[in-house]
């Protein structure tokens, strides 16, 4: 059996697919970091959803078809260029995303103000890694200025950041929380 541990990266440096050594602050690597990152966050939400019995149909297998793809996305990540690999998201991917929005974005009223995280612990957890999904995103959009990196993979985690927010406000409601609304100072 391989130890979970090889030493390998002890110098700072990493394994691309294909066996590429990068060091582990490139670009590159940060990029998938933010994607493992925003997996990571998605298994708390799902967690959290399971722990708390909150009648939420369908969201933790959309939840678990999302951190499956994102697993994809992160590996395509770790494949240049030079490492044969077939593109492993897809237009499809990103319009499933977009038909789950507005799915379930039309289970919630109509956004009058901006919100802030919180509410349902699980709500709070999916603000969280909505905004982890945007950094990883901007960490996507550094690396694009200087490698070749397909747009799908952008698109996708631009989309799901989308989705995070929007299940944020659903499950809210479905714990019959409102809500958080901004309140602007007076000026």
């Amino acid at each position: 059996m391989m130890k979970i541990y090889t030493r390998t990266g002890d110098t700072g440096e990493t394994s691309l697919l294909g066996g590429e050594r990068v060091q582990k602050n490139e670009l590159r690597i940060e990029a998938i970091g933010g994607v493992d990152e925003t997996n990571a966050c998605i298994g708390v939400v799902r967690v959290e959803l399971q722990r708390s019995h909150v009648a939420t149909e369908g969201i933790d297998d959309l939840l678990a078809r999302i951190q499956h793809a994102l697993f994809d996305l992160g590996a395509e990540l770790a494949a240049r260029a030079a490492v044969a690999m077939p593109p492993r998201i897809q237009a499809a991917d990103i319009k499933a995303l977009e038909n789950d929005i507005d799915q379930y974005d039309a289970r919630v009223e109509p956004l009058r103000s901006f919100i802030l995280p919180g509410g349902a612990a699980a709500a709070a957890q999916l603000h969280l890694a909505r905004c982890v999904c945007r950094r990883a995103e901007r960490s996507l959009v550094d690396l694009m200025a200087i490698e070749q990196v397909r747009d799908e993979l952008l698109q996708y985690l631009n989309r799901l950041s989308d989705l995070l927010f929007v299940l944020a406000r659903v499950v809210n409601k479905a714990n019959r929380l409102p809500d958080v609304v901004w309140e602007q100072k007076p000026r």
